[in-house]
């Protein structure tokens, strides 16, 4: 969804609206596992999704490994994600002040102090979660596996 898209959306959603955000470049179980406990705090799960240009700023020229449209895709297909929004921003600020969620998640290689649009999700009288993570699933550990001579 463009973001004017999906504040429509968010506008019509009866119940708690949950956002979270990554990059969701090769997906795995900890992605998995993230989504679905946020998915399990609302009513509506929508995903800010970091766009080519921002993921090569944070993370560097070779990655992501899957266009912005290819990962959209995969995460629009999951059945806990109700709406996917790229946004270019490095990072999700703007379009958390823009939605609005009841709920933001993240996980937990975060610290409450760390996440970024807490000030405004309790501001309004929304609340934050931290998902812990699952133990040895990073998308990184999985591009140094395929790298590694076997």
């Amino acid at each position: 969804m463009t973001w004017d898209e999906a504040a429509t959306w968010r506008r019509g959603v009866r119940g708690r609206v949950v956002f979270t955000n990554g990059v969701f470049d090769l997906l795995h179980p900890g992605h998995v596992d993230v989504l679905a406990q946020a998915r399990a705090l609302g009513d509506a799960l929508v995903v800010g999704l970091n766009s080519d240009m921002s993921v090569r700023r944070l993370k560097g020229q070779e990655r992501p490994v899957r266009t912005e449209a290819e990962r959209a895709y995969v995460l629009a297909a999951l059945r806990d994600v109700d709406a996917v929004v790229v946004f270019s921003e490095d990072t999700p600020q703007d379009l958390i002040r823009h939605l609005r969620p009841d709920v933001l998640v993240k996980g937990g290689d975060y610290t409450l102090e760390t996440v970024v649009g807490r000030d405004d999700v309790e501001a309004w009288g929304g609340r934050v979660v931290i998902v812990p993570l699952r133990p040895g699933q990073s998308t990184t550990s999985i591009i140094e596996k395929l790298r590694a001579p076997q």
